[in-house]
């Protein structure tokens, strides 16, 4: 199975009359578009959401919003070097915890002895490749009980859910991507959900160099019309392509590959990627396999990421439309 983008053909008529649209009107940023993705995203997830350029983006705001320069973030070492990255921009510091083999996630016993040695602002959990962690619930009790930020990074988990509750919700923030591999995509572009009414609010504000009264300092994030209109259609598109991915998971490779990642009753992976304990000779390689503890050159040891970086491989599942 090669790699594609998850779009319908038959979407593309109804793309291009919505850019037609755009075009007409000569409103090609800040948009009705803009605003229908974000009703559509909200309705999806069942909060509040404001649309980015980036998830880079969303994740500045949110970390400026909490006010994390100089205080120190929790981050997991299994994931992309953007999840620490961003917090270093944000003018924090970050510091690894383990995770679990199981679910590739954060290990939420590393979590509390990370806790008590780093006295944290924030924790940003990591949802890997399209599942929801399997302890968020665990994680998100221990949070609200240590009075930590608890942000949750969804760029893998479109179309995933625990027990009918969608990433994004367990924390005070979530962060979606939109990038070209992803199981839904305008191309580029984030998605910033939260129940925090004063976050979504300095978000809208941060996105748009703070404008009108600039005492939000932000700079530029707004997505153009051009991509919230894709995202419109995509939004519609994702229930489906989840259902697709997760019947072809069930049909064909479920039956192949015994020693996979598996899940908890209840949960629904958006199988971003199919992750699996063994190789394959036509594997589309690892979700991450490099440890960002490692690239940042810490001094300790996290044993289950290592683990995890040298065994685990993933399977081709590619959305293909009819």
């Amino acid at each position: 199975m090669r790699f594609a983008i998850g779009f319908e053909k038959e979407d593309t008529v109804r793309l291009h009359k919505m850019w037609d649209e755009v075009i007409q009107t000569q409103q090609w940023s800040e948009g009705k578009f803009t605003q229908i993705f974000e009703e559509k995203w909200s309705k999806y997830n069942g909060v509040d959401s404001v649309a980015f350029s980036s998830w880079g983006g969303a994740a500045l705001a949110v970390l400026e919003f909490f006010k994390v320069e100089g205080k120190i973030v929790l981050c997991p070492s299994n994931t992309f070097m953007a999840t620490p990255l961003s917090v270093i921009k944000a003018g924090g510091n970050a510091e690894f915890v383990d995770c679990n083999k199981e679910d590739l996630c954060m290990s939420v016993s590393d979590l509390k002895s990370k806790i008590d040695k780093y006295n944290p602002i924030a924790v940003f959990v990591v949802h890997i490749g399209g599942h929801i962690s399997f302890q968020i619930n665990e994680i998100a009790e221990l949070c609200k009980k240590k009075g930590v930020v608890l942000i949750e990074d969804c760029a893998h988990a479109h179309g995933a859910s625990f027990n009918g509750r969608k990433a994004g919700t367990w924390g005070d923030a979530g962060i979606y991507s939109f990038y070209s591999t992803k199981t839904i995509s305008t191309g580029e572009g984030g998605m910033l959900v939260s129940k925090n009414k004063n976050l979504i609010e300095y978000a809208k504000k941060y996105r748009n160099y703070g404008k009108f009264d600039y005492k939000v300092e932000g700079l530029n994030f707004r997505m153009s019309e051009f991509t919230a209109a894709i995202g419109c259609v995509q939004a519609d598109r994702l229930d489906e392509i989840a259902g697709w991915k997760n019947e072809y998971a069930r049909k064909n490779l479920d039956t192949r590959f015994k020693n996979r990642v598996k899940f908890p009753e209840g949960m629904v992976s958006g199988f971003y990627k199919y992750i699996i304990f063994e190789p394959i000779e036509k594997s589309t390689g690892k979700v991450y396999d490099q440890p960002c503890h490692h690239i940042m050159e810490k001094d300790y040891e996290l044993p289950n990421t290592d683990w995890v970086a040298k065994n685990h491989w993933c399977v081709p599942l590619y959305y293909k439309g009819e």
